[in-house]
């Protein structure tokens, strides 16, 4: 290790961000400057990677958990060679740059994800562990070791004090993931205050008894920082480790240095003075050519050891050319073309419930698909979406398809993320729908970045009856439908149920939510299993046509699109029924194919849903009418409660009257 460079290095790193967010006059200057020293070690000697190949399969992971100090991840990326060139960190939050203000995945070379909601990029990183170490198992021989790279994690207070970090490294441990190493910037500040205003515990303590390997360091000691890491690496004893470095927020800024105003930009205006205290010279965005030359010499070295894993890969490629097919397909995100035709057709003579159809669906595409892996937050017995034969995920066992997360939802939904992110397999997650909220911050993110995760929320209406209003997700499915990017698929049949995984599993770049019921219902009649589950594919579509001339149109997903089918059969002829059992895909279908099914010179519908009815509007429109649970649920048998409140067929029938 190079110190006197490294140092330099170091240095030049906080003079980048200084001077950008000097530039922009927004942004966050603590961590960029107290932590520059860690990146000094990661990025310039422990860390393997390639800036020439990106998206070297083996390369090692860095997540900035504390995505808002994103310069210390811009400037890294710069220095270390990424094509990242100087006028994109001069471009600092600037519109269409590639140095936004929070790092954000696709945007960026070198962003492994996108961080900012703190706690998030622990989970993250959890979940990239938990692939780096299932594609191990999975693709690695006896003759060739294609994967065995690492994670780190950069995390500060405020990332180990929100609760997702919290139930992330609490299964981290249990699982043994040795392959992760988080690095706590543990400089005793939080944005309003010192730390001590708001915490009081022991952060290494604490990981300690999750079971973590625990160092606490002088974060600014380079010798230190490498034997710590290096450590990290090579110490594969079934424990992920978390490195304690003491910093000093803000260092390079006697003004506010140590102090919470070097959290943010408040340090900026002290900008000119503090340079030539790093020993910089005058004049912005300064990079010395030692260091540009030190990390021309180290990035020649990563060429040299990204060509050996390469050599290696193409000998195990000859040499398994199944798994190498395989390893291909999940990358590529293959979906078979005949998938539908691999999940068997329903015995009609019964009522099913779609969650219990999903169960079904899912180990038929799991069969067809051997990189689709599922969990669920302790609920597997009641969200049905085990995989059969699929084994469980352990510190012993990572050749597994299923990964039990505990009662711990705010974890499951980020480190799906981390799985997704990793791009190889296909992850699912479940729990009752009503505790989708607790997931809510990583469903948005997953919408955000298109990560093709899908989700299995069951116990989808007030039709879940006993449990009560805490357990019926009177507003949950709408909630969802407002985030952006995300397909919110309720189904009304177990053929719908197919339609739905298909679709969710075909959909590569968007998150999916499955929206199942827990009670039995009817099959749509008189459709075949295809039509229907090619209906689900176009967001929406005709399950009873008129046959004399159109008078109404009935809407409606779930359990209750068997209410309007019973109300169309009393009301006569001229009435027609629509399945919407996904608004998001419908919404993106052609303007022809929309009129084909709600023509605009028939204004006279009527929707119904077991949930919040204002999103349903934008269909009935304002002569329309459209029955809803505006309210809280009961404690009730599901059906009673149904029918107090207003989800039967006499209610149906009584709204078109009232047109």
């Amino acid at each position: 290790m190079n110190k006197e460079l490294l140092t330099e290095a170091a240095n030049i790193s906080r003079g980048l961000s200084m001077d950008a967010v000097h530039a922009c006059n927004s942004g966050h200057l603590g961590l960029p400057l107290g932590a520059a020293d860690i990146g000094a070690v990661l990025f310039g000697d422990t860390m393997v990677y390639n800036p020439a190949n990106p998206n070297w399969l083996n390369r090692d992971r860095f997540i900035l958990s504390a995505g808002h100090g994103s310069m210390f991840l811009y400037s890294w990326l710069h220095l270390s060679g990424y094509d990242l060139p100087l006028e994109e960190v001069k471009s600092f939050r600037k519109l269409h740059s590639k140095t936004p203000g929070h790092p954000e995945f696709g945007e960026t070379v070198g962003v492994e994800c996108t961080t900012g909601p703190l706690g998030q990029g622990v989970g993250n990183a959890v979940g990239m562990a938990i692939s780096a170490k299932m594609a191990a198992e999975k693709f690695n021989t006896n003759e060739h070791t294609i994967f065995d790279y690492n994670v780190f994690c950069l995390a500060g207070d405020g990332c180990l004090q929100e609760g997702v970090a919290a139930e992330s490294a609490s299964i981290c441990a249990h699982l043994g993931l040795d392959n992760l190493v988080l690095i706590y910037d543990s400089n005793d500040v939080t944005l309003d205050a010192m730390a001590d205003a708001s915490q009081s515990e022991s952060a290494a303590g604490r990981f300690k008894a999750y079971g973590f390997d625990v160092v606490t360091i002088d974060g600014h000691d380079l010798d230190a920082i490498k034997e710590a890491l290096d450590f990290a690496r090579s110490n594969k004893n079934g424990k992920p480790k978390l490195i304690e470095c003491k910093t000093t927020i803000g260092k390079g800024i006697p003004q506010v240095a140590g102090t919470a105003s070097a959290h943010g930009e408040g340090g900026a205006k002290f900008v000119e003075e503090s340079r030539s205290g790093l020993g910089l010279p005058d004049g912005s965005f300064y990079v010395s050519e030692a260091v540009k030359e030190f990390f021309a010499e180290r990035n020649a070295e990563a060429a040299n050891k990204n060509s050996q894993w390469q050599v290696n890969f193409d000998a195990w490629e000859s040499a398994n050319p199944d798994l190498a097919d395989l390893l291909r397909g999940g990358i590529a995100k293959d979906v078979p073309a005949d998938l539908s035709i691999k999940i068997p057709e329903f015995d009609t003579s019964k009522k099913i419930a779609t969650r219990v159809a999903g169960e079904k669906v899912l180990n038929d595409i799991a069969a067809a698909m051997p990189l689709v892996t599922s969990g669920s937050a302790d609920l597997h017995g009641s969200t049905k979406n085990y995989i059969k034969d699929g084994k469980d995920f352990t510190r012993d066992n990572a050749d597994a398809k299923n990964i039990l997360y505990g009662i711990r939802e705010h974890a499951m939904g980020a480190i799906m993320n981390g799985i997704a992110y990793s791009g190889i397999f296909r992850t699912s997650g479940a729990t009752f729908a009503t505790f989708s909220d607790y997931m809510r911050p990583s469903v948005r993110l997953a919408a955000l970045c298109k990560l093709p995760v899908f989700y299995i929320w069951t116990h989808d209406s007030v039709g879940v009856g006993e449990d009560g209003p805490t357990h019926q997700p009177v507003e949950i499915t709408s909630a969802l439908r407002c985030i952006p990017g995300l397909d919110v698929i309720r189904p009304a049949d177990p053929e719908e149920t197919a339609g739905a995984y298909i679709s969710a599993i075909n959909s590569i770049d968007n998150p999916t939510a499955l929206i199942l019921s827990r009670q039995g219902l009817p099959f749509i009649e008189g459709l075949t299993a295809q039509e229907k589950r090619e209906g689900v594919l176009k967001g929406a579509y005709i399950v009873k046509k008129e046959t004399t001339e159109l008078e109404t149109i009935l809407l409606a997903s779930g359990s209750e699109l068997q209410l309007a089918i019973a109300a169309a059969k009393e009301l006569g002829s001229g009435i027609r029924v629509v399945s919407v059992p996904c608004m998001e895909i419908f919404d993106r279908q052609n303007e022809d194919y929309r009129e084909s099914l709600l023509p605009l010179k028939c204004t006279q519908r009527v929707a119904i849903e077991a949930g919040i009815s204002g999103l349903w509007h934008k269909y009935t429109g304002l002569k329309g009418k459209v029955i809803g649970i505006d309210r809280f649920g009961l404690s009730a048998p599901g059906d009673i409660v149904m029918e107090q409140l207003g989800m039967t067929t006499h209610k149906v029938i009584e709204a078109v009257g009232e047109l």
